[in-house]
């Protein structure tokens, strides 16, 4: 079979046979190339590629007639010969961390020996330098000189560019308005951190729910499971945003059909500003008392001297504007009561010698 390929290719193709130690791949030739399945075999023994999966792969070299690939050069493949093809080509390198040196670290790679300062192992959470020490780790070349002599490595570079993969990937699945289902991972003033495939977004507290939420850590807890709405995504900055109010039905669409102009209902404060008293009447639904209706109080009025959040308070519902989600209010005074009562007794026809109003009859004395 004629060889199309040069030493470090790269190729992007399909996983047609997993088969023991070797995984086989479609080049669109009468034959298939193959991979080591031991590169891609976890800790635990299992295989994470399978038929039918997309990799990337790079021409090794011809053995007896079948075109050897390789995800990453490593072992006797890593000759002098291929190390300098792997630099030009960018192809990943296995490497074994030796020992720390000044600066960074002595790497070797095959029977070469390689440089890689500190600032290139790791990436996110990186870890103590000695963590590293007698590791194998995958790098790409940055520097290669002298035959070989002279060779430095970058561990950061692998690691940046498999996340750039992955965030490429997960862009064309957490877009704006999707619905996805994420893990708790921590708690905050302002909300929660929720993992949603291995990327980090919030759900701000003002998303948590239509009711009101003072204290994220009563509705929700670590390792909770939730299901969300995706309301932002700037992958240009890595953030996303989520909503469980927004899978939430909003109790402004009916609140015309539950709550009537002139009703008289007991709320809770639950926001005072300085120029009134934000008042919950539903769930969901908070009105506003603005601070001309309130008696004995001024503009300069400190009103969270004179009034509490939590405190029980009587109101009147004044307008109602459901498209803008306002609700006025007024406080139910004593004097409004009386008004009540007084325009009840006007009502009752003096005449009426069959009933007996002992409230009436004393009011006339």
């Amino acid at each position: 079979m004629r060889n199309e390929f040069e030493i470090g290719q790269e190729v992007e193709t399909t996983v047609v046979l997993v088969s023991g130690d070797t995984i086989f791949i479609d080049l669109g030739l009468k034959s298939e190339g193959f991979i080591d399945a031991q590169e891609f075999t976890g800790e635990d023994g299992t295989v994470s590629v399978k038929e039918g999966d997309k990799i990337k792969a790079y021409f090794v070299g011809d053995t007896k007639g079948e075109l050897h690939f390789t995800t990453r050069l490593s072992g006797e493949s890593a000759g002098n010969e291929m190390l300098e093809k792997a630099y030009k080509a960018e192809l990943p390198v296995e490497g074994a961390v030796e020992k720390e040196i000044k600066g960074g670290f002595e790497v070797k790679i095959g029977s070469a020996r390689a440089f890689c300062p500190y600032s290139q192992m790791g990436y996110k959470n990186r870890e103590e330098p000695g963590a590293y020490v007698g590791r194998h780790e995958t790098f790409v070349i940055t520097e290669y000189k002298n035959d070989g002599k002279d060779i430095i490595v970058s561990n950061r570079r692998v690691l940046e560019a498999k996340e750039n993969e992955k965030k490429a990937a997960l862009s064309q699945k957490l877009t704006l308005g999707a619905v996805v289902t994420g893990t708790v991972k921590s708690l905050q003033s302002y909300g929660a951190f929720v993992d949603v495939e291995g990327f980090q977004t919030l759900l701000p507290i003002s998303e948590i729910s239509h009711e009101r939420v003072s204290d994220v850590a009563d509705v929700l807890s670590v390792g909770q499971e939730v299901k969300a709405k995706i309301i932002k995504a700037d992958w240009a900055h890595e953030k996303i945003s989520l909503s469980t109010k927004a899978l939430e039905s909003d109790p402004w669409d009916s609140v015309t059909d539950t709550i009537k102009i002139g009703a008289k209902i007991e709320g809770t404060i639950v926001r005072i500003q300085g120029f009134g008293l934000f008042v919950n009447i539903a769930q969901g639904i908070d009105g506003l008392v603005h601070i001309s209706t309130l008696e004995d109080v001024g503009a300069n009025t400190n009103l969270a001297k004179k009034y509490k959040i939590g405190q029980k308070f009587d109101v009147v519902v004044e307008k109602i504007d459901a498209a803008a989600k306002r609700i006025s209010l007024k406080p139910a005074t004593n004097a409004e009561q009386d008004a009540d009562a007084a325009s009840y007794l006007a009502g009752q026809s003096d005449d009426d010698s069959n009933t007996y109003n002992p409230f009436a009859a004393l009011l006339k004395r």
